[in-house]
């Protein structure tokens, strides 16, 4: 079965926010808000396989504390870019 665009992105948004630890609850839940809806098939499969993996793991690649596998390593760089505080 086909998964309308919709409903991919809805079924994403809700994995983003039920994570296994809260960090991760917050960081990928803002980011599912603010960058999905402008993703295409391709990111949101890899965001798909990227809910996939360990929230220790993702955790530890967010915060730079251990390197991301290649094929995140895009999609990390856009997860922490959008948790950057502007200063001014």
């Amino acid at each position: 079965m086909i998964e309308l665009h919709d409903h991919r992105i809805k079924r994403l948004k809700m994995r983003s926010m039920r994570r296994g630890i809260k960090e991760m609850d917050l960081i990928l839940s803002h980011f599912s808000e603010t960058a999905l809806d402008q993703m295409n098939e391709e990111e949101l499969v890899n965001y798909d396989l990227l809910l996939a993996e360990n929230d220790h793991d993702l955790y530890s690649w967010v915060t730079g504390s251990a390197e991301a596998p290649a094929e995140f390593v895009p999609m990390i760089d856009q997860i922490v870019a959008g948790l950057q505080v502007p200063r001014g």
